[in-house]
């Protein structure tokens, strides 16, 4: 039986790490928190092009963010990376369902 789509939710995610910088940021926070200096150092981008991705990522709920100081610390929000695994899982062909087609 096929999981329930959340079409909505999934165009969020997806939109989110659509862009191969976002994909970079998501690798990075793979380590855990870091500041948006050492994303800005690893990626060779200056903070306001930097902040931009950082801003769809944290409105997809991909990230969270606090801050400390003056600076700003993110970090992954792991229940928004099952949340797109789900979604995707959700969408692909099953083996099963792809033979019945094929025999169809």
């Amino acid at each position: 039986m096929a999981s329930k789509v959340d079409a909505v939710r999934a165009a969020e995610l997806f939109h989110a790490l659509s862009d191969p910088i976002r994909v970079d940021v998501v690798r990075l926070l793979l380590d855990g928190e870091r500041c948006v200096c050492e994303l800005m150092d690893e990626l060779d981008m200056a903070q306001s092009r930097l902040s931009w991705h950082l801003k769809t990522l944290s409105d997809a709920g991909l990230i969270t963010g606090r801050r400390e100081g003056r600076w700003n610390y993110y970090s992954l929000n792991s229940a928004a990376l099952t949340d797109a695994r789900a979604q995707l899982d959700a969408i692909t062909p099953s083996a099963r369902r792809l033979s019945v087609r094929a025999t169809a």
